[in-house]
């Protein structure tokens, strides 16, 4: 049996250099999308670091911590969540670039686009959300190439 990616077969994976938190902020228990994501993200070359369901202090703190390049939110269709998470990320001075995805209703997404998210609702592909979180590391002047 083939295992996509390379990862069960030994073979390494190579990564670019570039990090990236993924988070839950609800405890709606779907995994699907984020674990998806991720994978995608992997495969494109991100260390990925899927923290699961944390709280937004938290979130800042592994951002912090782990000197990431790029934060995705899974949201479950509470913005005001979302907005909290950007309220204290910036109350930390940690200013990496912030996607999110999941059920975003239209009027979450525009008041998260004022603020700098880019949303990624059901039926997003997976090159499309590669290309943004290309284009938001690329984009981000304190991004560093974190490769030993």
């Amino acid at each position: 049996m083939e295992v996509p990616g390379g990862l069960l077969t030994g073979e390494p994976v190579r990564t670019h250099g570039k990090r990236v938190l993924m988070a839950k902020t609800s405890l709606d228990g779907h995994w699907r999308g984020i674990n998806v994501v991720s994978r995608a993200l992997r495969d494109a070359g991100y260390e990925v670091i899927l923290a699961g369901m944390i709280n937004a202090d938290t979130i800042a703190r592994v951002a912090g911590d782990e000197d990431v390049d790029l934060i995705g939110l899974n949201v479950g269709g509470r913005v005001e969540v979302v907005e909290r998470i950007l309220d204290t990320l910036a109350s930390e001075a940690i200013t990496v670039p912030v996607f999110a995805g999941g059920t975003i209703p239209h009027y979450a997404a525009d008041r998260l686009a004022a603020r700098g998210v880019e949303c990624f609702p059901p039926g997003s592909t997976l090159e499309a959300i590669v290309e943004a979180a290309d284009r938001l590391t690329a984009a981000d002047p304190a991004a560093s190439d974190h490769t030993p």
